[in-house]
């Protein structure tokens, strides 16, 4: 199989999974003054679609380890757009909820086979490299999801916000069914036995990673909902404004943050043991202060700079994270070992943090909310030190 192919289909794919995710953010305060929402029910919106994403991911994680992934990740994308598209269409609150939720049907089912597929085509000293450059996808498409949802939700209406974000992901998955080949599978005589699964849930590093990664997901999900918001009542930001400015920053730092991260872990790893676990939690006991900093600043430019830092801190993991995962588990079950984080991550993580952060809101303030989800960097750092890897 042509691995240039194989490396851009799945990309693209990424960067198209997380456009569809993020561009709901970019229209919150138009979707609350058409539909008359509270700030609760907008962060259910997002828990919802985590909610599904998370419990579908270990069906997906046992299906993937017996048949063929490129099928299953063609019908992913079409199952994640086509709910995209779905959301335009919605006329209150409930019609935008459910394919709001059915967007974590595909989005998990990619998600699992992705990294682990990706990964078993290529040599491991490559792993925190490639998988870091396939990471880049999350901020480029998390921006492209904020300047495309505050542009066109702005300039013409959510609705057709959707309509933007929903179409590419159907004829790129059309595609990726007849480009991808999985020749792994294709020899793989029988998938695991159930009980082959249990060890994943003795395997300490593993779980250690994964709960460092929920932790740092509980706060990259508040961040990821609210920020647009935060910048539109704190900043002085319209909506166009808010979403553009915060898709610049999570584009370039976050593309920034997890380049330099991916690049770090390699050379590193060549040079220490637990360079992985060193990479995760350095980066978020840095980010820590420096999230405070950004909730404390009342000038713009200034809140603007801290965050800038924040996310460059808070995307370096990426790479690690994911080159960690692979290192932690065997390739028979690996599928299952990345829907089993998607589980975890997103139970302990982004599933509940958006709900949160808009009920603390709502009782008290943005910034009391954003200041309490960010509290959960302190034991992600302590899991990913204890990770050992």
């Amino acid at each position: 199989m042509n691995l240039k192919r194989l490396f851009w289909v799945l990309f693209l794919l990424n960067l198209l999974n997380y456009v569809d995710r993020q561009v709901l953010y970019a229209v919150f305060p138009l979707l609350q003054t058409d539909l008359q929402l509270t700030d609760l029910q907008l962060g259910a919106l997002a828990s919802a679609f985590m909610l599904i994403y998370m419990c579908y991911a270990p069906v997906m994680g046992y299906l993937a380890d017996r048949m063929n992934r490129p099928r299953l990740i063609a019908l992913s994308a079409l199952v994640w757009s086509g709910a995209t598209l779905a959301c335009g269409l919605a006329k209150n609150y409930i019609s935008l909820f459910i394919p709001r939720a059915l967007i974590g049907v595909g989005e998990g089912g990619f998600t699992t086979i992705a990294q682990p597929f990706l990964a078993e085509n290529h040599p491991k000293e490559k792993h925190a490299s490639l998988l870091a450059l396939f990471g880049l996808a999350l901020p480029i498409g998390s921006a492209l999801g904020y300047v495309l949802g505050g542009l066109v939700g702005q300039h013409f209406s959510w609705r057709i916000a959707f309509v933007f974000a929903g179409v590419p992901g159907v004829l790129l998955g059309l595609l990726a069914g007849i480009w991808l080949k999985d020749k792994i599978r294709e020899k793989q005589t029988r998938g695991p036995a159930l009980k082959e699964y249990k060890p994943l849930l003795h395997n300490k590093p593993f779980l250690y990673v994964c709960f460092a990664q929920a932790m740092s997901t509980f706060v990259m999900g508040g961040m990821a909902a609210w920020m647009p918001m935060y910048l539109h009542r704190y900043g002085g930001l319209d909506v166009a404004q808010a979403g553009t400015y915060f898709g610049i920053l999570v584009i370039v730092c976050g593309a920034l943050g997890t380049y330099a991260g991916g690049k770090l872990a390699t050379y590193l790893l060549q040079r220490m043991r637990r360079a992985y676990s060193w990479v995760m939690a350095g980066s978020f006991v840095c980010a820590l202060p420096i999230c405070w900093l950004t909730l404390a600043a009342r000038q713009s430019v200034l809140l603007l700079g801290f965050l800038s830092v924040a996310l460059v801190l808070l995307f370096i993991p990426t790479g690690a994270i994911a080159a960690a995962l692979v290192a932690t588990t065997d390739e028979k079950v690996r599928s299952m070992a990345f829907a089993l984080n998607i589980f975890i991550i997103h139970l302990l993580g982004d599933a509940f943090s958006p709900t949160l952060v808009g009920w603390i809101s709502d009782v008290s303030n943005l910034k009391v909310a954003v200041l309490v989800a960010s509290l959960m960097l302190v034991p992600g750092a302590l899991a990913a030190w204890r990770a050992k890897i």
